[in-house]
């Protein structure tokens, strides 16, 4: 039989849905930190296959849930494409700037697959360990989110510095996002290659685009890396996920791009998914805050997706990744509470 991520993925209403968490595999759990502390640098961790299998392979083997998503980092595109990647302990990546045309030409034009082959080994170890009911998904950043960091160096509250050059230098934008739209469309091809089900896509800072900005640097990139994928390997299932999509959730229902759209916590599902059609799976998209407060407002939240989304594909999940200081009972009553038991 299908497994239940795969069936909702292609349409089906399965009760009660499968869930996942983002970022499921990550600090809130002591055998990470545990093994983090093993590693070295953060990209050693991602780039080690071993230790990214048994990352990936944490949660499963804790709370059962229906994907692993792979351990990895939205940055080693940039990464692999020559830009100076690192991470600073409890800052986050920092970027050697990339903010005109003679920044671009010193990156490869064509992702060298090559440098990521730790990434596609480590994919091959999880499908071969994974439980046969568990659904492996692959991920990219979407070429917003993903410049965002390249121009910026770093994390910025609402991307100013990626907003502003586009502004300023639209050419240089519509180059970087090309870039990374190829890359990252050939990056989840080799992933699906690699043993990879399905993948998500992660705009995270798509509500820091207007309205102007938000088709060509976020809509219809995203839709070319679906398309192309799908193109290349029609098979494949594709998440997209837009933090702060709301203003634009119409936009992205009627442009139809990927199998599911994953909706963050600040939407109300109960007024939004009426007006998705069922032929869209939807995810989400409990508050990782609720589930940090645990108690009532978490079963509060859970309730209230299990009630909005009953009847039509969706997978359970956050609206957004679950954060380190999240108690793991927490995350027990959560799927416990979702599966009825």
């Amino acid at each position: 039989m299908m497994k239940p991520v795969l069936r909702v993925l292609a349409g089906e209403p399965v009760w009660p849905p499968p869930i996942w968490v983002m970022r499921q595999a990550g600090r809130y759990l002591p055998e990470y930190r545990e093994l983090r502390a093993k590693a070295g640098s953060f990209l050693d961790l991602c780039y080690n296959p071993a230790l990214a299998c048994e990352v990936t392979l944490q949660p499963i083997r804790r709370f059962g849930f229906d994907a692993a998503i792979l351990f990895s980092d939205i940055l080693v595109i940039p990464h692999a494409l020559g830009q100076d990647v690192r991470f600073v302990e409890n800052e986050g990546p920092r970027l050697e700037p990339v903010t005109s045309a003679a920044d671009l030409a010193r990156l490869a034009e064509v992702v060298p697959l090559e440098r990521l082959a730790p990434v596609f080994e480590a994919l091959g170890r999880i499908k071969g360990a994974l439980p046969p009911e568990t659904t492996l998904l692959g991920f990219c950043g979407a070429p917003w989110t993903v410049a965002s960091y390249m121009i910026a160096g770093k994390g910025t509250p609402d991307q100013a510095p990626a907003r502003l050059l586009a502004y300023r230098d639209p050419e240089f934008m519509r180059a970087l996002i090309d870039r990374l739209v190829a890359a990252s469309t050939a990056y989840l091809v080799a992933q699906v290659d690699a043993g990879a089900e399905a993948v998500q896509i992660f705009e995270s800072f798509g509500a820091a685009l207007p309205p102007a900005l938000f088709g060509p640097l976020s809509l219809e990139p995203v839709g070319r890396i679906v398309r192309g994928l799908k193109e290349a390997r029609p098979h494949a299932k594709v998440i997209v996920f837009v933090r702060g999509g709301g203003p634009n959730l119409r936009r992205l229902v009627d442009a139809g791009i990927g199998d599911a759209l994953a909706l963050d916590w600040t939407l109300d599902l109960a007024a939004v998914l009426p007006g998705i059609p069922a032929r869209i799976a939807t995810q989400g998209n409990v508050d990782p805050l609720a589930l940090i407060a645990g108690g009532a407002p978490l079963d509060r939240g859970v309730d209230a997706v299990l009630a909005a989304a009953r009847g039509r594909p969706h997978i359970f999940n956050l609206g957004h990744g679950i954060l380190p200081e999240t108690p793991v009972e927490h995350v027990e009553h959560m799927v416990r509470r979702v599966r009825g038991v």
